[in-house]
């Protein structure tokens, strides 16, 4: 079931840093532009704000070719898969500088390790149109170490990984307002390299959600529905994914959150994947953001602990 994890992590379901999820192991969600600069410099930010109102301005001619002004550019996002986009004619790279993840499983008389590094996963993101752009997700190197303590056998997997592109439009709340909503479909390619994908073509359709609480409180949601490989390769399951956080400012440009990320395949004997995180941002500058935090699993398919470091950085 391992090959499913990495077609997972690859399409951004996993965290491997997700906003992620697989069987044997979960490595999110959320490939970075700093894991969230994203998404993300890392995860995406859950509000857009601005000393500008960006409510009265009306930003429809802005396109890939006629970029929108810096005064009138949203604040970068601070979480992972947020409904606002990036601005019309400018480019976001969301990475995380180094993803580790360690999961053991004793399932059924088992005992096995795994240990994951992945190297500068990175989503690239362009603004098309003022509610439109377009995303690619890089795996540019990986290593997979899996030790099994009952046989004794160790193997190791390395190499560049699954592409995944992916486009966002955002519905409404874009520029302002108390709540946004945004359709994200995307399609996996299997470019991997070494056993770490499944060889298969792969997609979904994610719908991210921003609502503000009370007291400066915002929460974020990120349903997805995808179609992923059966572990026979004869076929396709589909398969749910969600996330759910809270974020707030702590002090001046600093903030946290606290996000659950949940997975389950409906093909037959498949596992669910649970997992906890919580971390730290801040807004280095108008236009630099960094990330760092924690991922815990909460279920035996979930991995163990998966620390993150990552970047944003928008032109």
């Amino acid at each position: 079931m391992r090959k499913r994890i990495y077609a997972l992590l690859s399409m951004g379901l996993l965290s491997v840093p997700a906003v992620g999820f697989a069987e044997d192991a979960v490595l999110d969600a959320p490939l970075l532009v700093m894991r969230h600069l994203a998404t993300s410099l890392n995860q995406e930010a859950a509000k857009p704000s601005t000393s500008v109102d960006l409510t009265k301005i009306d930003k429809s001619s802005y396109t890939l070719l006629n970029p929108t002004p810096q005064p009138h550019l949203r604040e970068m996002e601070a979480l992972y898969k947020s409904p606002y986009t990036v601005d019309a004619g400018h480019a976001q790279i969301e990475t995380y500088l180094v993803g580790y993840a360690h999961d053991r499983d004793t399932a059924s008389g088992a005992d096995t390790r795994t240990e994951t590094w992945r190297i500068a996963p990175t989503t690239l993101k362009f603004g098309v149109l003022n509610h439109l752009d377009l995303q690619l997700d890089l795996a540019p190197y990986t290593r997979v170490r899996t030790a099994d303590r009952v046989t004794g056998m160790t193997t190791t997997q390395s190499g560049f990984g699954d592409l995944t592109a992916r486009a966002k439009l955002n519905l409404w709340g874009n520029d302002g307002g108390s709540t946004a909503l945004a359709l994200a479909p995307f399609v996996k390619f299997p470019t991997s390299q070494d056993g770490l994908g499944n060889d298969a073509v792969e997609g979904g359709l994610t719908v991210p959600i921003a609502v503000e609480l009370p007291r400066g409180w915002w929460l974020g949601l990120s349903p997805e529905l995808s179609f992923l490989r059966n572990s026979s390769g004869r076929g396709y399951s589909p398969a749910f994914a969600n996330i759910a956080y809270l974020w707030h400012e702590i002090i001046g440009k600093l903030s946290g959150y606290l996000e659950f990320s949940s997975w389950v395949s409906f093909e037959r004997g498949s596992r669910w994947v649970g997992t906890v995180d919580f971390g730290l941002t801040y807004l280095l500058k108008k236009n630099i953001q960094l990330d760092a935090g924690v991922l815990l699993g909460v279920t035996r398919a979930a991995p163990d602990v998966n620390p993150f470091l990552g970047a944003s950085v928008r032109f």
